[in-house]
């Protein structure tokens, strides 16, 4: 974990402070008390393991830490990339610890999981941008608990071959690629990434594993208008995704985006019910969804969905 003595964001320091508006009375979070999360983090320590629910500062880390659920961050945490809405570390990041998928499927078996999210920093320092971990990570959980699922959220392995496929034909039950916001934002909220290039990732997933559940997530309250939102489904179920998150984006410093406004809980409701209609399998929208909130019971739908669908 990184040092209370360093600032968080050294890249951020000298960016002016941007305020976002007051938190509205919808945005509630528990702080990470209970004896199991306590318990998950111990864990983590002993294990020398990230998550992403204290990397990203997520608001849920009390919940799913309560319910002994995590999203691992792999290949460490300092990540190659500087998007304005993250709260990971950028810098030059470690040499790959080849001991941490033993690791991970270790304390995948000792919390008991039957659904793990594995997610990972961008690492475009690496050939295959980390893809061979990932595949290490989903063959070593799979062998240490078979009857877990076992959920991948990918940066985008830009420029980095092959990386997508190899890790499609891992075997993961979801593959999950965020494409965060709408495309006229890119350039300032996720200026290392391209619009295009993480939908194209989503349907080449497809295209690998055809039988793979496919999954993206959106922040909302950047200044996206809702007819963006709308296009962005529309191009998603065009790649074959079935799944979708939509969440509140929320600052993690006055030194990353500002919020532009709060989405009201009606809006959310508005798009949950655009994007079933539009053909989506799952969809969580709520103020504080985030990709890996509940992932577990979202996979749990799916399963059930594609079983009528079977029969």
């Amino acid at each position: 974990m990184s040092s209370p003595l360093l600032p968080r964001h050294p890249e951020k320091v000298h960016r002016p402070d941007r305020p976002s508006p007051p938190k509205p009375a919808w945005i509630r979070v528990r702080a990470p008390v209970s004896t199991q999360a306590v318990d998950v983090a111990r864990l983590m320590r002993e294990n020398r393991l990230h998550t992403v629910c204290e990397e990203a500062a997520c608001p849920n880390v009390g919940e799913c830490w309560g319910r002994h659920h995590a999203a691992f961050l792999i290949l460490g945490d300092i990540c190659t990339r500087a998007c304005a809405f993250c709260n990971v570390r950028t810098g030059r990041p470690g040499a790959v610890d080849a001991d941490e998928p033993e690791r991970l499927a270790a304390s995948v078996v000792a919390m008991g999981l039957r659904h793990v999210v594995v997610t990972s920093v961008d690492r475009d320092d690496l050939p295959d941008g980390g893809a061979g971990h990932f595949v290490a990570c989903i063959e070593r959980i799979r062998a240490a608990s078979p009857d877990c699922t076992i959920e991948v959220l990918t940066p985008d392995f830009r420029d980095k071959g092959d990386a997508v496929e190899r890790v499609a034909a891992a075997g993961p039950d979801v593959f999950n690629h965020n494409l965060e916001t709408v495309p006229r934002l890119y350039p300032s909220i996720r200026p290392g990434a391209r619009y295009f290039i993480s939908l194209r990732l989503l349907q080449r997933a497809v295209e690998a594993s055809p039988g793979i559940v496919t999954k993206s997530g959106l922040m909302v309250g950047l200044g996206e208008t809702r007819e963006e939102v709308l296009q962005v489904m529309d191009d998603l179920r065009a790649a074959g995704v079935a799944a979708l998150t939509i969440g509140q984006y929320l600052q993690p410093t006055p030194k990353h985006a500002p919020i532009e406004r709060y989405v009201t809980p009606e809006e959310f409701d508005d798009y949950a019910a655009q994007a079933r209609a539009k053909g989506f399998a799952m969809v969580a929208s709520t103020p504080l969804t985030r990709s890996s909130h509940h992932a577990d019971r979202d996979f749990e739908v799916l399963r059930a969905l594609r079983g009528q669908a079977a029969s």
